[in-house]
């Protein structure tokens, strides 16, 4: 099992910018005005204490963050219902709460409703629009920010134009999937073009759940974001695994929200569809675990002991990297969750930043 550490990293600024010509001008009339007090030079030296906090400052990446783009939102609320959280979001609230919560780098992604109010020509420049606006956040915060790129699935020849333009010219870091469009799962042959790219890519594919079609609102007292949104990811994660479509497209790097939902809890019922050999052939390393194991998931909403517990039975802490869930969870609350999951401090840096790093290179510092 490989665990990943971290290099202790400062924290950027909420603005995103580095230090500057202006801010070491700022800082040399700072020093100079010290010194004329007659204030020493030892009291302008870090302390002991001083460099041992910033050294041990923990550095962490969230790859499930949401933003909800002003021109996506207008035309979204037109059309349906959103809830307070997406609909009120704003830049200064994502960086806020990142700040607060010590978090280095986050990956943007539109969550629910996704595109689907939206047909055609329409969904495509939504796709359009929601990705260059999170291109903009990353350049206006330098380091701050990366993305998984909104695209107009179920449109299979509109998804793979938007993926290439997200991917080479916005430099995305990945795209966003939802676990069902309509009645399709993640695992549907209709959806193999888009992964044939994909697969060649050696692509991140981060996947967010939704209401499927076939179950919403089943139990109206009950949102569906509380018992659907997890037993849709371990639809979809079933989907790709007894397809034979994780297999057949191995390069892929998929990330499941939720701690795979469902899925730890649904594991010997899986083990037993496996059994038949035509089934278990269709597995990525032809079982049940090597299958699971081969896939990331996030601990947004999971950041507890026993649902990480659980995932953590069934898969390396390799494939297992840290999310927040904002603006539906803050980020504190959630990087406040894992730390008294009990976790080890190897395991707990590995979490936090060290297997994102090794997923996102260019994330290292």
């Amino acid at each position: 099992m490989a665990i990943f550490t971290c290099e202790p990293a400062g924290h950027a600024p909420a603005c995103g910018c580095g230090t500057g010509r202006r801010g070491l001008l700022r800082g040399a009339a700072a020093l100079g005005a010290a010194l004329g007090s007659g204030l020493a030079w030892s009291a302008l030296l870090p302390t002991p204490a001083l460099a041992q906090a910033a050294a041990s400052k923990p550095r962490r990446i969230d790859v499930h963050h949401h933003l909800t783009p002003p021109l996506y939102k207008d035309v979204a609320l037109s059309r349906v219902e959103m809830s307070p959280p997406a609909r009120d979001w704003t830049p200064e609230k994502t960086v806020a709460d990142m700040d607060a919560a010590g978090i280095d780098v986050a990956m943007l992604s539109v969550s629910t409703p996704g595109l689907g109010f939206a047909e055609g020509e329409e969904r495509r420049r939504l796709a359009r629009v929601c990705n260059e606006y999170a291109a903009e956040m990353a350049q206006r915060h330098p380091g701050r920010f990366g993305s998984f790129a909104a695209v107009p699935l179920p449109d299979v020849d509109g998804a793979l134009a938007e993926a290439v333009y997200a991917l080479d010219t916005l430099k995305a870091d990945g795209l966003l999937l939802f676990t069902s469009y309509g009645n399709t799962w993640l695992g549907d042959e209709k959806l193999h073009p888009l992964y044939e790219e994909l697969n060649r890519r050696k692509a991140i594919v981060a996947t967010h759940p939704l209401s499927p079609q076939c179950c919403t609102n089943v139990v109206p007292q009950i949102a569906d974001t509380v018992v659907e949104f997890g037993t849709d990811t371990s639809r979809t994660i079933a989907s790709l695994m007894f397809s034979g479509t994780a297999a057949k497209y191995p390069d892929i790097r998929f990330i499941f929200s939720h701690a795979g939902g469902t899925l730890p809890f649904l594991i010997e019922r899986l083990d037993f569809q496996a059994r038949p050999p035509a089934q278990s052939a269709k597995l990525y390393g032809g079982a049940v675990r090597p299958a699971l194991g081969h896939f990331l998931y996030d601990t947004a909403q999971a950041a507890n002991p026993v649902a990480l517990g659980a995932l953590r039975q069934l898969v390396p802490t390799s494939q297992i990297v840290l999310g927040t869930d904002f603006p539906y969870r803050t980020s504190p609350e959630q990087v406040q969750g894992l730390a008294g999951c009990g976790l080890d401090p190897a395991t707990l840096r590995a979490i936090e930043c060290g297997n994102a790093e090794a997923l996102i290179p260019r994330l290292k510092v």
